[in-house]
């Protein structure tokens, strides 16, 4: 019996080698040699930094953790994969998966400290984290800025096999946040919660595509919060848990909010309301949507729910116009998901020309309309934190605020509720689970 995820990636490799062949000839280069990259040393320690294989390189392979192995690609060739395994008594030599890409390419094994013997002639280039002496020695144009554009570009839309890995992905990281959740009701700290967390999902903490964000109480506030604490809180509030997994090279970016045995009814009714925004910001997912406008929307429906908790006075345009729902959610709606979380070429046109963000939205990340076959994450919050509104009380915006319901919800922290979607042709399909 064929294997269907087989069948998915011989066709997303078929794909790739189109793409990158008319891609080259386009830009006159008669081969692109891709290389994987490799760790980097602590200064003044033997020990190495974490590590992950460059993108381009795992659009072809989804290997994340291997190292100084490279990818020759060109126009009509079958592409070769040199492929890093020496023989070793310290560590495990890397392992060919069982998977189509071993198949389609022609796999090289053996060691390449250095760039492997590539035969002199045409145009070449040589993209990743490569030396200029490297790229001297080959003869190659290194990182040049046009074909970097062209091939971030080809990663924009998903194929099939992507879509499938995304949804795995997905479904793995479900697993580890219903845990995590769990955890927490249990009485758990927020180290017990990130290591349920990395249980349930079958992961060690280096295979994570983004370090876990395990948030209890006021801890939910602090958007990218990166340390676990062992002791268990006196009073749980809250947990915001924004955590992923990676499948083959793709990745989930999910975050939930939960309430407490602690938990003031009012920011438990917003928790409930901002599962209501997300739905509604996943349902207007489309071709042809503007991104801006979509977050843009996102801050009016922020402004309404404000003013309906009562944690502002006056109307919800006036909460947008003087920065109110911005102090309230300072980052933005989403970005392009796939072989990185933050994947390429979202602040930039199908023709690589630039596409900041607007002034008033510096952090939103995806500036782009929706084309079918994108994956986007879509993650409204509302957030405490008291350096962003606290300059607001001396000014016009202060008298709109109803501080006491804001200290009052302080301890609480925040909410951020996101999800993964696939743009589909004239619609969205959210790749991530039912997990509440």
């Amino acid at each position: 019996m064929s294997d269907p995820l087989a069948t998915l990636q011989r066709d997303h490799l078929q794909a790739l080698e189109r793409c990158y062949a008319e891609t080259l000839t386009d830009l006159g280069y008669d081969g692109v040699l891709i290389y994987s990259g490799h760790p980097a040393l602590h200064f003044g320690d033997d020990q190495h930094a974490s590590f992950n294989s460059y993108g381009h390189f795992q659009h072809w392979t989804g290997q994340t953790g291997l190292t100084h192995s490279w990818l020759l690609v060109r126009p009509g060739q079958r592409p070769i994969c040199y492929f890093h395994a020496p023989d070793d008594f310290w560590h495990l030599p890397p392992q060919l998966p069982e998977q189509a890409w071993t198949e389609r390419l022609e796999v090289i094994p053996g060691r390449y400290d250095e760039a492997p013997p590539i035969a002199a002639g045409g145009r070449l280039a040589v993209i990743g984290d490569v030396s200029a002496a490297t790229s001297a020695a080959l003869c190659a144009e290194l990182n040049p800025p046009a074909l970097l554009a062209a091939l971030d570009e080809g990663r924009v839309r998903k194929s099939e096999y992507e879509l499938a890995c995304l949804r795995e992905a997905n479904r793995m990281a479900a697993l580890g946040h219903r845990a995590a959740r769990e955890a927490f009701l249990s009485g758990g700290s927020e180290l017990d919660i990130h290591l349920a967390y990395l249980q349930a999902s079958h992961q060690r903490e280096s295979e994570l595509p983004y370090g876990n964000i395990v948030g209890i109480g006021s801890h939910a506030a602090v958007l990218h919060y990166q340390h676990y604490d062992t002791e268990t809180p006196r009073e749980r509030y809250s947990l915001l848990v924004d955590a992923g997994h990676r499948y083959r090279g793709y990745c989930a970016d999910i975050t939930r909010t939960w309430p407490g045995t602690n938990t003031d009814p009012t920011f438990a009714a917003l928790i409930s309301r901002m599962h209501d925004i997300k739905q509604r910001l996943v349902t207007a997912v489309a071709p042809g949507v503007s991104f801006v406008e979509l977050h843009e929307r996102m801050h009016r429906l922020l402004g309404e729910l404000l003013v309906e908790s009562e944690l502002v006075k006056g109307s919800a345009e006036a909460a947008i116009e003087s920065g109110i729902t911005r102090a309230f959610c300072p980052h933005g709606l989403g970005h392009l998901l796939g072989i990185q979380v933050h994947d390429v070429a979202g602040r930039t046109a199908r023709d690589g020309s630039p596409l900041p963000p607007p002034t008033e939205h510096p952090a939103l990340r995806l500036t782009r309309e929706l084309e079918a076959g994108m994956a986007v994450t879509i993650e409204p919050g509302l957030y405490i934190i008291p350096m962003l509104l606290e300059p607001l009380e001396s000014g016009p915006a202060g008298q709109h605020l109803n501080w006491a319901l804001i200290e009052r919800l302080a301890f609480h922290g925040g909410i951020r509720i996101e999800d993964n979607v696939h743009v589909t042709t004239n619609a969205a399909r959210n790749l991530t689970p039912e997990i509440e």
